[in-house]
């Protein structure tokens, strides 16, 4: 069995190794908006019968309303963009492709495990985490040229303006979202797939029918249909991402960079600082290739005191 790949989360460690219960701990190792979406009320069928067509056009409907999706790009709803991580390397054949990072390393496993070579010159296809995960790049549209493009936007919705979604009309590119991080559920698995309809078809066929639960299918049509709440929380994203900026900067820190989700911080020695907090049951992340980084994400309301005393 593989050892599992360094990712956020993994409360369950921190657990055995410092103690407490989970419900003890303040969890800051994810960049997931600690002010979910408020879930609407759902009707007894969205948990009993098979997902309709009908509530897979309304969501997709909308979701092309809410992004200003193009009208020549395919989209297709999925369970979290994960599947659609693992799935797309294997819908073209394999070649050289360029991800740029450090970066999320799902994309570089999908792509090996799919017989793929990375490199950083591949001209083949290229993965750009659009911003990056975890110091916030950027990407520009004269970037991302390759003929198999995937621009990976699951953190992007705090920046709708710096949004790539218009490439996602040209051949050869796919455009994934999330409503897992902006809004806060990433326990409800819903993510796009949004781009060049051939991929698109081929990526549908792969994840068969019924790939959106009934519950996700209603939840996300309400989120999307709410341009009010996003602004909204835009807007305290950022105050609370500046928030966080001048408690570390107070403690000697340096912001290598981030978004309103998630801030990355440098620090003399990353490992003692996460334990420190950690003692205080505040989990935080760090990075196998850079021991100076610290990543937080952003506390709920009524979590800074507790935050401030851990520091």
């Amino acid at each position: 069995m593989k050892p599992p790949r360094d990712h956020g989360g993994g409360l369950d460690a921190a657990i055995a190794t410092f103690g407490g219960k989970r419900a003890d701990w303040l969890d800051l190792s994810t960049g997931i908006n600690p002010v979910p979406y408020p879930l609407p009320r759902l009707t007894t069928a969205a948990w009993t019968a098979l997902p309709d067509r009908d509530a897979t056009a309304l969501l997709v409907q909308r979701a092309r309303a809410f992004w200003n999706i193009p009208a020549a790009a395919a989209v297709l709803a999925l369970p979290g963009a994960s599947p659609a991580i693992a799935q797309l390397p294997r819908l073209r054949d394999a070649g050289r492709v360029s991800i740029p990072g450090p970066t999320y390393n799902e994309h570089g496993a999908a792509f090996r495990a799919a017989g793929w070579t990375l490199a950083d010159d591949a001209q083949d296809a290229i993965v750009a985490v659009h911003p990056n995960n975890p110091d916030g790049l950027m990407w520009q549209a004269e970037q991302v040229t390759a003929p198999f493009t995937i621009i990976d936007e699951s953190f992007c919705d705090v920046t709708p303006a710096a949004s790539l979604i218009r490439l996602s009309a040209r051949p050869g590119t796919v455009v994934l979202k999330s409503l897992g991080k902006f809004w806060g559920l990433a326990g409800l698995r819903l993510g796009f797939a949004i781009g060049d309809p051939q991929i698109i078809a081929d990526l549908a066929d792969a994840l068969g029918p019924w790939p959106v639960s009934g519950p996700a299918l209603s939840i996300g049509a309400e989120a999307l249909a709410d341009p009010l709440w996003a602004d909204e929380t835009c807007a305290r994203l950022d105050r609370d991402a500046a928030r966080l900026d001048e408690l570390l900067l107070s403690k000697g820190a340096l912001v290598k960079g981030g978004t309103s989700l998630f801030r990355l911080y440098q620090v003399e020695d990353a490992a003692a600082a996460q334990a420190h907090l950690a003692r205080s049951r505040v989990w935080s992340r760090v990075f196998p290739y850079a021991s100076d980084w610290l990543r937080l994400g952003l506390p709920p309301p009524d979590a800074w005191d507790r935050l401030e005393a851990a520091f």
